[in-house]
């Protein structure tokens, strides 16, 4: 292991939430979407670790270097060869937790980011390595590609390690997302899908998750026929009853509904800024539980870590 002079330090990462699966896409399709965790890292003292955060989920997540930000940041510095500095994170959290809008993903996003920029000048750590870093620290790709590289990514794994190709996003696109109180496992989620599925069901969704990548980008007014899913929607269901009450709602009145990611939040592809208010005015007609409607743009940036001119704060 080598150590690294890096001196005094900080770092501003802004890294953007995610929507996963999209429907048919099941751990291949990601979006990202203009909500944004920002943090403030800075190097002090060798072994010593200073979690400051506020907002979403900040009475939940540890001040210690358990926290998944500063885990990520020392696993690419280990993954470089360099000795990881003391760390001060202050991170101001955005992105809902456990509602499918990819926060942890942005988490491991933010670290290695930050690793980034911290080892600028020593160590370069290019797209094609933070993808290989946050897929082994997530586990799947699809989340942590968009939170990455911004627009709409197709992930996949090949025998070199995963891949994506990020695509941009037809300006008609408008998403909405419906954020409940309760939030959902995605562990769990995952727990409920078989292992197995018919052949119909597997060239069903081979279909759709082709349609989309043309709906998304030439033709959202596809978009209601190309978000339809046979693989994990249904499965989830039970565990999700008021998610799959909204999305069958809305798609019932011609919306682009599907879960966000593991849910329990619904992502809706509307086809133009004035749908986005009719959606929202069927989930308040309609939903039992109060939904938080957002509307963000796609992001098509990224994550983007840079220096911080101004010192920690």
């Amino acid at each position: 292991m080598t150590t690294s002079a890096l001196g005094d330090r900080s770092v501003v990462v802004r890294v953007p939430a995610t929507s996963a699966n999209l429907g048919p896409g099941f751990d291949t399709l990601g979006l990202a979407l203009s909500i944004y965790d920002e943090l403030i890292v800075s190097t002090i003292s060798v072994g010593d670790v200073e979690v400051e955060v506020s907002g979403e989920g900040g009475a939940d997540v540890p001040r210690d270097a358990s926290h998944l930000v500063v885990r990520s940041i020392a696993y690419a510095f280990e993954a470089v060869g360099r000795r990881m500095p003391g760390v001060r994170l202050e991170a101001r959290n955005v992105i809902p937790h456990g509602r499918g809008l990819g926060s942890s993903g942005a988490a491991v996003a933010s670290g290695l980011l930050a690793a980034k920029g911290l080892l600028a000048g020593d160590v370069e750590i290019g797209p094609e390595l933070l993808l290989r870093l946050a897929t082994e620290i997530e586990g799947h790709p699809d989340n942590v590609a968009p939170a990455l590289f911004g627009g709409l990514t197709i992930a996949w794994v090949d025998e070199t390690g995963p891949q994506h190709k990020k695509l941009l996003v037809h300006r008609g696109v408008s998403p909405v997302v419906f954020v409940p109180e309760f939030t959902m496992s995605t562990s769990v989620a995952r727990s409920l899908q078989p292992l197995q599925v018919s052949r119909e069901d597997a060239v069903f969704n081979v279909s759709r998750s082709a349609l989309l990548i043309a709906a998304l980008t030439q033709s959202p007014e596809l978009l209601l026929a190309a978000t339809e899913d046979k693989l994990h929607q249904s499965y989830r269901a039970s565990a999700m009853p008021e998610t799959d009450r909204l999305v069958r709602a809305l798609r019932a009145k011609g919306f682009a509904a599907v879960v966000s990611g593991a849910g329990p939040s619904v992502l809706v592809l509307a086809d133009g800024p004035g749908r986005r208010l009719e959606a929202a005015a069927v989930a308040a007609a309609v939903a039992e539980t109060p939904w938080d409607a957002l509307m963000p743009a796609v992001d098509f940036k990224g994550g983007t870590v840079r220096e911080n001119t101004e010192g920690a704060t």
